[in-house]
């Protein structure tokens, strides 16, 4: 349903400005639907005239409608405001409110100005929405055996037939007497639409229609008269032409929630269009046939006598099932854009024979748009075929009616494609690879002269009256006699002799300095001309290609009215800047740019806008955009019209033509080769999924082909309540999924929008679970909002996750994609040479995964202590020891993960704090894995550890490998022997190794004293 608005006009508005009046605008908001009217300035008795539409898809929401004053400076003023409940307007007479006044009211009680002025305003439900309504609260339900299915890809439903009469329609209407004794239920106002009384069984309406008395071979009538039927049909053509002369629709309607065909296909799109839905169409007859719909009655397509859409209504009876019987169905059909390239249908589906079919309708929305030219020259559409729930009303049944109609439009669906693709050829993958070179070869620079753009871009004002100001003066000085010398003027200095003469000396002055201005920003503009047009790519892997053709409707920033725009592409940290165009807001490029190859796929790609401005000045964005290669489709980025986002941008609707293209130049070899070097920095063996459960991965977060799963974890989100679901790991994302009971939780975010993730300490609230805390940046991840725990003023999230079966696991794969994903190119690359000489990896069966055996380590420190090695490794424990000794040792902030267990008697940990001052002046971090074993002879215990430095000069150049060995003596001795071994892993060279070895070993060795003999210390008074 539509709820139409009309703002007429206000008065006795408070005057909000100093001047004692306003320009006052209407806000009108409908749950996340807003509008606007223009300003009317200086008024306090505005008329504005604007009407507005909203859909309603629940009674309970309330219209808000808000009058504000706008202030170009400051944030606009609230003058009043008044909420109108839907549910209200539906009660009144003929679904009407009518046109009344309204009194404003203000924000708050506590508001000083009570008085805020009246609104007039028209608020009604549009006829073309009534008369449509579903008789599906008054069917009958299936038996118990019956179930819910929605099978048929045309799905729309329309209680009334075709060969409704508009007089006959009028007699939907109720009299006031049956609104008296109607429910206040969503039913009973649907049921005053057709002069049903809910409470009174016994009264009997001679104008209504009851579907619960209809017999069982009803067959609704298409048309009183079939040379009517017949004509439509001939007329198909014509009215979409009619349509096309309307401009009907401003904008491409957007994709429905679940997405069940996306395909490209060698037509065009009108012939696509008339295929699917011309009356002389064979392609509905012969789905039907294949599906086993039988009674199938397609109405003619008529334009609405209310509206400017063309709708038409099918019913049908689909063959049953082995767990339902056949259910017939209907649907009404609604052009919402046709304009001869775009053509776009929403159908209305309602069943309401099955199980709480009364409380729903599925809706589905066929959308035809121009594809890619192919290489042949034919010309290619794309079909997306997208559905979604629209309930009528609140159940507790919904997700087990999302999940059957979702499978019963699956099924249908395949067959729907099959057949689909046996009546149109569709378009094969290598025409789209063809095609990529004749889009680019068709691009061509076009060449300009310096002298023409010189001429272009110095015939302004500025440059002219200088030129003009300085032949005067030459001509004037050629003319003019020699003064005589006087005041403070001697030979060789002549001074002006009057104001004047300084006012014109200054303004040539002036002058001069802006056309040396114009100069320096010309040469130096000529000098970046095209710096990375035409650049080839280097290397094997992801290749990223961009095509700048044009933009349209860009900010003119200069006195001239127009600007000298450059075009900035960044990608993986990497940049291609275009050629600045000079005065021109309109301007055509025609450049293509290469980045070189990616090992993995791109997630997005920032597009900047720039105003050339000279060399030495900060330049000036006409405009950003954002180009997400996870959101969107390949074959729609091969021609791209983004609109630019900033205040410019918005205010002068600029936008952006590209054209771009992503190839992967190694194949399958891709992922492998991807999952290989990653599981160096996960320390295990990382193992490629099958493509049924990279299929899977891929449906459930609409993720692109290219898109493979890495590793899942089962584990809690942390909100109010902890949720359990699974946490998914790619290249690209990181994405979280939960059910429960039929309630679904989704979202996914980039790992580029993390901007640090941390490990919390258990708690109690974390059921003694460490945490994982990741904090994305500022503004990013905002669809994914209503995961997260907690945001931030500055607009950042952070998302807690919890009880992970192997939380050790987890956090390395986490921590391993974060950093490969945020590290810069010129790091990728050292990583990339490093693997090259490292050695093949361990798996879990063959040894640890810390590496300490590939490095050379000797004894540093030996000693026997009193104390048992049971009481030795209690340093390592955790517990109260623990905590006292490294405090002694210098370590602040000291936080550990519990053991785990890796395999078998391995047990693994955690370790970070930070160093005193006393021990290091630069208050270095420490990051350690510890992992714990018995000796062969099981006579004492392993602990190997693996240190990692942060904040401390050449840090990044080595990582520590410990090995602390404690040995119980003979049972008649007590105590334990301990042995400490130690060295350095070199990841970059360095003169400086000497003495960097130098200087943790000294280091070390005190801290060794200091922590055994704090051990002995406390063993001695037991």
């Amino acid at each position: 349903m539509k709820l139409s608005v009309r703002v007429l006009e206000a008065r006795n508005l408070p005057a909000m400005d100093l001047n004692g009046l306003s320009d006052p605008y209407v806000k009108l908001q409908l749950g996340k639907q807003r509008s606007k009217t223009k300003v009317v300035k200086k008024s306090l008795n505005p008329s504005w005239e604007e009407e507005f539409s909203f859909r309603v898809d629940d009674l309970k929401e309330e219209l808000l409608v808000s009058v504000l004053d706008e202030d170009k400076y400051f944030q606009d003023d609230f003058v009043g405001q008044v909420k109108v409940p839907v549910s209200r307007v539906f009660d009144g007479e003929n679904n009407s409110l009518g046109t009344a006044w309204y009194p404003l009211q203000p924000r708050n009680k506590k508001s000083k100005n009570k008085d805020c002025g009246e609104i007039l305003l028209q608020i009604c439900f549009s006829q073309s929405n009534l008369v449509d309504l579903n008789f599906a609260n008054h069917a009958t339900h299936l038996s118990k055996d019956g179930d819910v299915g929605i099978e048929s890809p045309r799905r729309s439903f329309s209680g009334t037939s075709n060969s409704s009469s508009p007089a006959r329609q009028e007699e939907f209407v109720l009299s006031k007497e049956d609104k008296s004794c109607a429910q206040k239920t969503f039913a009973g106002r649907i049921a005053q639409m057709f002069n049903k009384n809910p409470d009174c069984a016994s009264t009997s309406s001679t104008r209504g229609i009851d579907l619960v008395e209809l017999p069982e071979n009803f067959k609704p009538e298409l048309s009183e008269n079939k040379s009517e039927d017949e004509s439509s049909s001939g007329n198909f053509e014509e009215m979409m032409r009619v349509l096309e002369s309307r401009g009907q629709g401003s904008e491409i309607p957007s994709k429905l929630s679940g997405v069940l065909l996306d395909q490209l296909y060698v037509i065009t799109p009108p012939d696509l269009n008339s295929l699917l839905f011309s009356p002389n169409s064979s392609f509905p007859k012969s789905l039907a046939d294949l599906q086993g719909t039988t009674e199938l009655q397609q109405g003619p397509w008529k334009f609405h006598s209310d509206s400017e859409s063309l709708k038409r209504v099918v019913s049908y009876i689909k063959a049953p099932t082995k767990l339902i019987k056949a259910v017939k169905a209907t649907e009404e059909q609604v052009y919402l854009k046709a304009d001869g390239k775009v053509f776009a249908v929403i159908s209305r589906v309602s069943t309401p024979d099955v199980m709480y079919g009364s409380t729903f309708k599925v809706e589905v929305l066929y959308c035809i748009t121009p594809g890619p030219e192919l290489s042949s020259g034919e010309q290619s559409s794309r079909l997306v075929i997208s559905w979604r729930m629209n309930f009528l009303q609140s159940t507790m049944m919904k997700g087990m009616i999302e999940n059957g109609a979702k499978q019963g439009l699956k099924e249908s669906f395949e067959q729907y494609a099959t057949l689909l693709s046996q009546t149109v050829n569709p378009v094969d993958s290598k025409d789209l690879g063809s095609n990529k070179e004749l889009v680019l070869a068709s691009l061509q620079a076009e060449p300009q002269s310096d002298c023409k753009l010189a001429l272009q871009y110095f015939a302004n004002f500025t440059v002219i009256s200088t030129i003009f100001i300085g032949l005067y003066i030459l001509v004037h000085v050629w003319l003019a006699r020699p003064s005589p010398i006087q005041g403070l003027e001697f030979t060789g200095l002549d001074l002006p002799d009057s104001i004047g003469e300084v006012v014109v000396c200054g303004v040539l002055v002036l002058q001069a300095e802006r056309l040396l201005g114009l100069i320096s920003r010309f040469m130096q503009a000529r000098r970046q001309q095209g710096s990375d047009h035409g650049v080839k790519a280097q290397g094997d892997g992801w290749l990223l290609t961009v095509a700048l053709v044009e933009g349209s409707n860009l900010a003119a920033v200069d006195a001239s009215g127009f600007s000298d725009p450059y075009v900035v592409f960044t990608c993986n940290g990497k940049t291609r800047t275009s050629s600045i165009k000079f005065q021109t807001s309109d301007p055509h490029w025609n450049e293509i740019f290469e980045f070189d190859a990616m090992d993995e796929p791109p997630s997005v790609m920032d597009v900047e806008v720039y105003d050339f401005d000279g060399p030495f000045d900060e330049a000036l964005s006409l405009g950003h955009a954002e180009i997400n290669f996870l959101k969107t489709n390949i074959s729609d980025l091969a021609d791209l019209k983004i609109p630019l986002h900033g205040k410019l941008a918005q205010a002068c609707q600029s936008k952006l033509h590209l054209r771009i293209f992503l190839d992967n130049t190694r194949g399958g070899n891709a992922v492998k080769d991807y999952l290989t070097k990653m599981e160096k920095e996960v320390g295990k063996k990382i193992n490629v999924r099958s493509p049924q459960t990279n299929s899977a991965f891929q449906k459930l977060f609409g993720l692109p082909q290219e898109e493979f799963l890495i590793n899942d974890f089962t584990c809690h989100l942390k909100r109010k309540m902890p949720l359990q679901g699974r946490l998914f790991l790619s290249a690209r994302i990181i994405g979280f999924h939960a059910n429960l009971l039929g309630h679904k939780t989704k979202f996914y975010f980039l790992w580029e929008d993390i901007e640090d993730i941390q490990v919390a300490a258990p708690t109690l609230s974390s059921m003694g679970s460490p945490i994982i805390v990741m904090t994305l940046r500022p503004g990013r991840g905002m669809d994914a909002r209503h995961g997260a725990k907690t945001q931030d003023a500055e607009g950042r999230l952070k998302f807690n996750f919890q009880s992970f079966v192997s939380f050790s696991v987890a956090q390395r794969t986490i921590m391993a994609l974060w950093k490969a994903r945020s590290l810069s190119p010129e790091q990728k690359v050292q990583i990339v040479e490093e693997e090259s000489e490292a050695k093949s990896l361990q798996t879990d069966e063959s040894g640890s995964f810390l590496g300490v055996d590939d490095v050379s380590m000797s004894e540093v420190y030996s000693c026997v202590l009193s104390a048992p090695t049971s009481f030795l490794m209690e340093i390592f424990s955790g517990g109260e020891l623990d905590r006292k000794v490294m405090e002694k040792a210098g370590c602040l902030n000291y936080t550990f993960t519990p053991w785990e267990s890796e395999k078998g008697d391995v047990y693994e940990r955690q370790v970070n704090y930070t160093f005193d001052k006393r021990i290091s002046r630069y208050r270095g971090e420490v990051r350690s894995i510890q992992q714990r074993s018995f000796l062969p002879d099981r006579n004492g215990l392993l602990v190997e550890e693996v240190m990692t430095l942060q904040g401390v000069p050449l840090a990044d150049y080595f990582s520590l490998h410990l090995r602390y060995q404690s040995e119980d003596l003979a049972p008649k001795s007590k105590g334990c022997q301990v042995k400490v071994y130690f060295g350095i892993a070199w990841l970059k060279s360095t003169r400086q190794q000497k003495r960097i070895t130098k200087n943790i070993l000294h280091n070390l060795q005190d801290r060794l004293k200091v922590i055994l003999g704090a051990v002995e210390k406390e063993y001695t008074p037991r």
